[in-house]
């Protein structure tokens, strides 16, 4: 998720073919939580912090404060939880060092006082074990169905690898649990930032730099604002099969996957006779890819015969790739008529008026730099419309039709002219 990141088409309600075609299309929608979103705040604590190169003071000094701002300005309603890590281990075994994270605050609405006082006792110590920190963060978050975001402040890569942080990033992301990790480096260096992005792009979260104490108070904030809202629509997960017999049937709405690379997903979408599939997907790119690759969608009937390609889409970012398609019912039930037209038979009124399940297929040309089984985030959207009836064109007689009253009109408009020039000579002749 992908990132990213991508656009959302709302969901418009079940297909009413599903009584016909037998079970119930997987929807979209899903029941409202009760429980607003939860983040949790990942500080590092690690010894790089101690450096002093942010407008003179320390890079943990500057964060200290820029955590009170944000903790004084947090509604009561917010749902906040600190994690930090390298915070208490000072020794030089580093298999010691690498398991050196703790929660100092628990997700629940946060207690000002006390949030700031653990804040105010943190010194820079140990290693920086970013994966694990991850992984325990969306531990402490639970599963409940709420909306969850991790939101990393750090200053340097990981330096407990394994486990990778981006495979960690990646295994949640495919966990299809709402989680998102958006990632904050303090003077980040280049290899520290290649990490955060991926890191933030395997989740669809997002990636910035600060190099102030009022960037850093700027950027955490809103991402806390950002996370104590949930999206307008939630994407629903679905797993595509690797063909259509049995893909899952989908009904209007949003829906993510993963796909893994050079991998074909099927889905299928009932469409009624006087509706019109409109389907776009995007992958979001959560790791290194070489440089040609692609990502194409189709629609085909359920014995293999495609109905229609889709068309790339391209918003300017390089880490999404987004196609997409329309297709009429109308347009298959022209067909099917002109074929038996064609044979001399009969068209059934009960295939007229029945509905036609489609089969979307997603699949990617990707070649990754990266050896891993973890699957791209995959965003599908489906709607069904008001099939939009194309006006008749002018039929081949009419254009030659209209061209002899042009040629006409041109001859009279000529023939006229010249009358008139000739008798405006004669006068002035005599004049």
């Amino acid at each position: 998720m992908i990132h990213k990141r991508l656009s959302i088409v709302v969901a418009t309600g079940l297909i009413g073919a599903a009584t016909l075609l037998g079970a119930a299309p997987a929807s979209a929608r899903e029941p409202a939580t009760s429980e607003p979103p939860r983040v949790e705040l990942v500080l590092d604590v690690s010894g790089s912090m101690a450096a002093a190169d942010i407008d003179g003071e320390t890079r943990i000094a500057v964060a200290k404060r820029a955590f009170g701002k944000v903790v004084d300005a947090l509604p009561e309603t917010t749902q906040l939880g600190i994690r930090v890590l390298g915070a208490t281990y000072s020794g030089k075994n580093k298999k010691t060092a690498c398991q050196d994270t703790q929660q100092i605050i628990p997700i629940g609405p946060v207690n000002q006082v006390q949030a700031k006082n653990a804040i105010a006792t943190l010194k820079p110590t140990g290693y920086t074990p970013i994966g694990l920190a991850l992984k325990e963060a969306a531990a402490d978050l639970g599963d409940s169905g709420a909306t969850r975001r991790i939101v990393l402040i750090t200053d340097g890569e990981d330096t407990c690898t394994p486990p990778d942080p981006c495979e960690v990033a990646r295994d949640l992301a495919a966990q299809g649990t709402h989680l998102v990790v958006d990632t904050l480096g303090l003077t980040p260096d280049e290899k520290t930032r290649k990490q955060l992005v991926c890191i933030s792009t395997a989740t669809g979260g997002t990636f910035a730099a600060a190099n102030s104490e009022e960037e850093l108070t700027d950027r955490v904030q809103q991402l806390v604002d950002r996370a104590a809202t949930p999206p307008p629509v939630q994407p629903a997960t679905v797993t595509g099969t690797a063909d259509c017999t049995d893909a899952p049937l989908l009904a209007p709405g949003v829906y993510t996957d993963r796909e893994k690379i050079s991998e074909h997903r099927y889905y299928r979408v009932a469409v009624q006779p006087d509706q019109e599939l409109r389907a776009s997907v995007s992958v979001a790119l959560d790791r290194a890819v070489q440089p040609d690759y692609g990502v194409l969608l189709k629609a085909s009937t359920k014995d293999g015969r495609e109905l229609v390609r889709g068309l790339d889409a391209g918003d300017g970012r390089t880490d999404v790739l987004s196609a997409g398609l329309r297709w009429s019912a109308d347009e298959q039930k022209a067909d099917a008529k002109a074929s038996a037209e064609a044979a001399d038979a009969d068209t059934d009124e009960d295939e007229e008026t029945a509905a036609t399940e489609v089969c979307l297929i997603v699949s990617n040309s990707f070649a990754s730099k990266v050896v891993t089984a973890t699957g791209m985030p995959v965003e599908l959207s489906i709607d069904l419309v008001d099939a939009s009836h194309a006006p008749d064109a002018p039929g081949l007689g009419r254009g030659f039709l209209f061209l002899l009253v042009l040629a006409i009109a041109g001859l009279l408009a000529g023939v006229l002219a010249g009358w008139i020039t000739r008798y405006w000579v004669a006068t002035w002749r005599e004049n």
